[in-house]
């Protein structure tokens, strides 16, 4: 007899329905075509053992099932229920009648208890396009499939509670989200709060001006001066993202496995990788594409901790994403791109020995030690970041006040206005949201000077040897300032404060 299971594929961040087809006929013998990997070909020992132990059997006879489409590649264990319920249903060991309508992914445990799978959400969000009645899947992973609306999500912790489902009716318990009450849930208690930090209110300053128009951030300083206790704290200052957003960010980390149990993600991503880590890592890619860090901090921050410490071929991968806010990985078979739209934030010390060119130091380096060590990072990456702030170390008589700085919600109240006059003034354009993304065509229609603020700019690129690309970064984060005093035009005060934030495009900063 034939019956056909449906599961899903995902790519990139998409998925695929994958039709499983079940025959078995006269003879011996396990046949599974349709291009599955070694933990898919592996699963018949996983199933003939957990049938076992729940009453039922793998039937004595030819078994033949195809995973079509028979060419794209199936990977990892998740298919082990799919095909069960496959085998059960074509050997009338179940009654298959409804079988068709729900599509079912899982791994099996000899037991027959279930373990969460990858990517729950894009599956869902297919299986409701194509018209699926529900969608059958391990309780860990329940929550966040139940994300999509109109579709029924059970979560199950045995192959029995199927069984019994399509066998004798007993019915299944229904996962039910409310998808806003879930996203709008209470963001006003950071775990990181910018109330904790002690002086540092120029850096602060920095902080919110690169949240509130989407800037990529350096801070350049000693060590202990406070840049990765700053850089943590810059997501509890960024607006809430919008319900869209955290789909599609939610989205991106189910497919990599981090959401179990969750829900939807209704914070923003932070991420900080390692020094060490590989170009794959952070791009994406392997031979099974995966979602790189660029990816997983979509729509939230990277945190680059000692940027010249990152091996350089690391770093030069990352210049066109943060251009295109998207990453595209081609393989001779296939292409899947994924999105990576990120604010980067950047760290790392004026020099090896971790201090300026400062002669009271405890360690003191060269000036051709120092211009060696900044050098690892290229000008082309430096072109994409808007601002370069040098953070100095706090005095004793600041780090002792009891008073506490101003909190992250009250700083996030701003923030959100500026980027709301920005969602106006971007409205009728697709790809931008936020002043961090105008091109120049834009920039000159948006940051138009008075003579005065020309004049300024001018005298400030020759007298600090400002480079030029300096110049429309001067007048993108000029822009943003004057958004968040509610200014209509950019004045002599937004572009001398802009200025002050590009230290590393002045030669002989260090001196």
């Amino acid at each position: 007899m034939l019956t056909k299971v449906y599961g899903s594929a995902v790519f990139g961040v998409e998925a695929t329905t994958i039709t499983v087809e079940v025959n078995i006929d006269k003879g011996i013998g396990y046949h599974l075509v349709g291009l599955p990997d070694n933990a898919i070909k592996e699963s018949n020992y996983r199933i003939a053992a957990a049938l076992q132990n729940n009453g039922y059997k793998i039937p004595g006879k030819k078994i033949t099932i195809n995973m079509a489409p028979a060419d794209l590649r199936k990977e990892g264990s998740a298919y082990d229920l799919t095909l069960a319920l496959g085998i059960l249903a074509a050997s009338n060991q179940i009654k298959s009648e409804s079988i068709e309508k729900y599509i079912i992914m899982g791994e099996l445990s000899l037991d027959g208890s279930l373990q969460p799978i990858k990517g729950a959400l894009p599956i869902a969000i297919k299986a409701k396009e194509e018209g699926f009645k529900g969608f059958i899947l391990p309780n860990e992973n329940a929550r966040e499939a139940a994300i999509v609306d109109d579709l029924e999500v059970y979560g199950i912790d045995n192959i029995k509670e199927v069984m019994d489902f399509f066998d004798k009716g007993t019915p299944l318990h229904q996962t039910i989200i409310d998808t806003k009450e879930e996203f709008y849930k209470s963001l006003d208690f950071p775990e990181f709060d910018f109330s904790d930090v002690k002086g540092q209110e120029s850096i602060k300053r920095c902080m919110e001006i690169a949240a509130a128009g989407g800037h990529n951030i350096i801070l350049i300083g000693p060590p202990g001066a406070g840049k990765t206790m700053l850089a943590k704290r810059l997501p509890s200052i960024l607006p809430p993202m919008t319900l869209h957003e955290a789909l599609e960010t939610t989205k991106i980390h189910s497919v990599v496995g981090k959401i179990k149990n969750m829900g939807l993600m209704n914070q923003r991503p932070f991420r900080s990788p390692h020094h060490t880590i590989s170009d794959v890592a952070l791009v994406g890619g392997g031979a099974y594409p995966q979602p790189g860090e660029i990816s997983l901090s979509h729509n939230g921050v990277l945190f680059l901790d000692e940027l010249p410490e990152f091996k350089r071929g690391v770093l030069e991968v990352m210049r066109q994403p943060l251009e295109d806010r998207e990453v595209t990985i081609s393989r001779a078979r296939f292409t899947v791109t994924y999105p990576s739209s990120f604010m980067l934030v950047a760290s790392m010390n004026p020099s090896p020995g971790g201090y300026f060119n400062d002669p009271d130091a405890p360690v003191t380096s060269s000036p051709a030690e120092m211009q060696r060590y900044l050098s690892k990072i290229s000008g082309p990456l430096l072109d994409r970041i808007d601002i370069h702030i040098e953070v100095t170390p706090v005095p004793f008589e600041k780090l002792s006040e009891e008073r506490k700085g101003e909190g992250s919600v009250e700083i996030r109240k701003r923030v959100t206005a500026a980027r709301e006059i920005q969602t106006q003034r971007f409205a009728d354009m697709e790809n931008v949201h936020y002043n961090a993304q105008m091109n120049t065509k834009q920039i000159r229609k948006y940051c138009k000077m008075d003579d005065p603020s020309k004049e300024l700019l001018k005298n400030a690129m020759e007298r600090l040897n400002l480079s030029a690309r300096a110049y429309d970064r001067i007048l993108k984060v000029a822009r943003t300032i004057a958004d968040l005093e509610n200014a209509t035009d950019v004045s002599g005060n937004h572009i001398g404060e802009a200025i002050q934030y590009r230290s590393l495009d002045r030669e002989g900063w260090l001196g």
